[in-house]
């Protein structure tokens, strides 16, 4: 049995003027919502129960979802419209939707990839971590550090220099985060009650005494859709695999 929770409550302000009317998750990349291609992979990845949070223009993506049918699965929706709780509080409040005690697989709504998600959740399965990061070499202002085991130890921001290390280890790696991970049931126990926060700062917390480990030899094509450049750069670029 495998959990899945898409991230679709973010405002999307650098996709104006496109967000005006529309949430971030309906923005279209070649005739299909963002919403649809995150749908798409953690199915592909094994996915029975769904959970999607909402927050901006929730009507609209509530109306889609109620228009989706697929064979076996359960798609159901929590409702952040009374206060958005990035990532870490949207994945709390979401808690009694999930099947309980089974792993969830999380995708934000807003990243594009054609990459197999079997191959995250199989190694999540049999790594010992507590969670798994799909993560990559790439420019970014925030990264997060890893030891040679690919065990988090810390992050730090580049533009304001602020860095944390919550494991004292040498050569550490810089890796972008990319928006999608496999987590454990158990995780929801431990990041405390629902309140606003960033599950990055749930793992940094967690990581002195837990893996929490990285996924960076994953195959295939990955879009952040945050600007209206990256969303041409997908439209022209991107391969959906229908396999």
């Amino acid at each position: 049995m495998l959990n899945a929770m898409i991230f679709a409550a973010g405002l999307g302000t650098r996709l104006m003027p496109l967000t005006q009317n529309t949430p971030k998750a309906m923005v279209q990349v070649n005739g299909q919502p963002l919403l649809w291609y995150a749908i798409h992979n953690v199915i592909q990845a094994g996915a029975t129960r769904i959970v999607v949070n909402v927050h901006h223009f929730a009507p609209q993506i509530i109306a889609y979802l109620n228009e989706l049918s697929f064979p076996g699965v359960e798609i159901m929706v929590s409702d952040e419209r009374d206060q958005l709780l990035e990532t870490g509080g949207g994945l709390l409040k979401a808690k009694n939707l999930f099947v309980k005690d089974a792993p969830i697989l999380i995708h934000n709504a807003d990243v594009l990839t054609n990459s197999n998600l079997t191959t995250l959740v199989n190694q999540h399965r049999t790594n010992g971590a507590l969670a798994t990061l799909m993560v990559q070499q790439r420019p970014t202002q925030r990264y997060l550090l890893f030891d040679c085991n690919d065990e988090l130890c810390g992050w730090e921001n580049l533009k304001t220099g602020e860095r944390i290390i919550t494991r004292d280890k040498d050569h550490l790696q810089q890796m972008a985060f990319n928006g999608i991970q496999m987590v454990d049931y158990r995780i929801l126990e431990m990041l405390g009650g629902v309140r606003k926060f960033s599950i990055t700062r749930g793992y940094l917390d967690l990581s002195p005494d837990y893996a929490i480990r990285a996924w960076k030899d994953w195959q295939g094509q990955w879009f952040d859709i945050g600007t209206i450049e990256k969303l041409h750069e997908a439209i022209h670029e991107f391969k959906h695999n229908t396999q």
